[in-house]
């Protein structure tokens, strides 16, 4: 008889668990950004944007949308029109990762952005993400696997433009997520060798996609996408922003 009760208070359980979860409003999260966050064409493949497998985090509550686009920059998504229609589909309660500055600091780049530029660009995402009541959270540009031959110690390629996105969140109020401190600091723990297996280095003839073989220090492959991802999901929760309430929880172990 008391198994027979434990079983139906279990059910009954998780019955309300799922009610709650079925009132729960749907949000969605919002990704712009450049290529490291980007989805890929077949075509790219194994690159990877950290986007990818970020939309596999959250309960059915949440719907991630990925507009990020490889070589775009705080300028050049807004001349594209591409935020605009972010902005229009917006509604209260969503979020918005605002992740730029590796096509912004390229100089060479038409795409690219002088300081103050960037620094003005990012406070409109954030002002108009705003004005749909929705929450912007600022992301520094990811590091390149960039490593001091001499010392062994990665070396930052984005330091004025990470330093742009950090002042912006001081002076906004916006959640920062430092991606850029972070993912040099998993670069190190990988070390200068065992740091390729991140980053799309291919040898000729490994991969169809790529048949001459390739050395891309910028853009990651699978497993490197999943790494720097779970950064970012990894700071949500230290953030202690509502959105980590939606993470799927592992299953309890029996």
């Amino acid at each position: 008889m008391r198994h027979y009760l434990v079983n139906i208070s279990s059910i009954g359980f998780l019955f309300l668990l799922s009610c709650i979860a079925a009132d729960r409003k749907k949000i969605k999260v919002w990704l712009i950004g450049d290529s490291t966050c980007a989805k890929k064409e077949t075509r790219a493949y194994p690159e990877t944007g950290w986007g990818t497998p970020f939309t596999y985090f959250f309960d059915t509550t949440v719907e991630v949308d990925n507009r990020a686009v490889n070589g775009r920059s705080t300028k050049s998504f807004f001349a594209e029109n591409r935020w605009q229609p972010v902005l229009d589909n917006m509604n209260e309660g969503d979020y918005v990762f605002i992740q730029f500055g590796h096509n912004d600091e390229v100089q060479t780049k038409a795409a690219s952005t002088k300081p103050d530029e960037f620094k003005a660009n990012l406070v409109r995402y954030v002002t108009e993400t705003r004005s749909k009541k929705a929450l912007p959270v600022l992301i520094t540009p990811v590091a390149r696997r960039n490593f001091d031959s001499a010392t062994g110690k990665v070396a930052g390629t984005h330091d004025v433009y990470s330093e742009i996105v950090r002042s912006v969140a001081r002076e906004t109020n916006v959640p920062l997520i430092d991606l850029d401190v972070k993912s040099q600091a998993l670069l190190q723990q990988f070390g200068p060798e065992d740091s390729k297996l991140l980053f799309n280095h291919l040898v000729p003839g490994e991969h169809p996609n790529y048949p001459n073989g390739i050395i891309d220090n910028t853009h990651f492959n699978e497993l490197g996408a999943r790494k720097m991802a779970e950064i970012v999901l990894a700071d949500i929760r230290n953030l202690r922003l509502d959105l980590a309430g939606r993470i799927v929880k592992p299953p309890a172990k029996k």
